[in-house]
């Protein structure tokens, strides 16, 4: 298990991948972001993105399913989040892309008053295949200490 305590400011973790396909852009703009640019290939062409693009919650989903996995593979004792900070949709996303999610801490707090969990602040950025940045926020995580015993 890794806990607070494990965790160092300058720390960076390459959380993985995420392949974007068009079925799921439709599907997630059709239920949660039901924009033309997101449903529609011609709608789409007559806008700043030129064509289908996911959209920026979307985006946000795909990064948080990434991070998540890792958080599970790596047993991190993590306890949820209060929030982020910062978020920027950089580049439009489209069906074909292929999302690179990392992060670097910034800031470890301990809780004053709660003595058993501390929190992480850590930079993420998402780029696409291209290495170009199409995403980048300030997370903030909250994490067990390790237990006195």
């Amino acid at each position: 298990m890794i806990y607070f305590e494990d965790i160092e400011v300058g720390q960076t973790a390459d959380y993985g991948t995420y392949e974007v396909t068009r079925e799921e852009v439709v599907e997630f703009a059709r239920k949660y972001d039901p924009q033309p640019f997101h449903l529609s290939d011609e709608a789409a062409a007559k806008t700043y993105f030129g064509r289908l693009s996911a959209s920026g919650w979307h985006t946000c989903a795909m990064t948080m399913a990434v991070i998540a996995r890792y958080m599970v593979d790596q047993q991190q004792a993590g306890l949820g989040s209060p929030g982020i900070d910062e978020l920027r949709w950089l580049k439009p996303v489209y069906p074909g892309d292929t999302l690179h999610v990392a992060g670097k801490i910034v800031e470890t707090k301990p809780s004053r008053s709660k003595p058993d969990i501390g929190s992480v602040r850590t930079e993420t950025e998402v780029t696409n295949q291209h290495g170009e940045s199409v995403m980048r926020y300030v997370s903030i995580v909250l994490m067990r200490r390790r237990p006195a015993d």
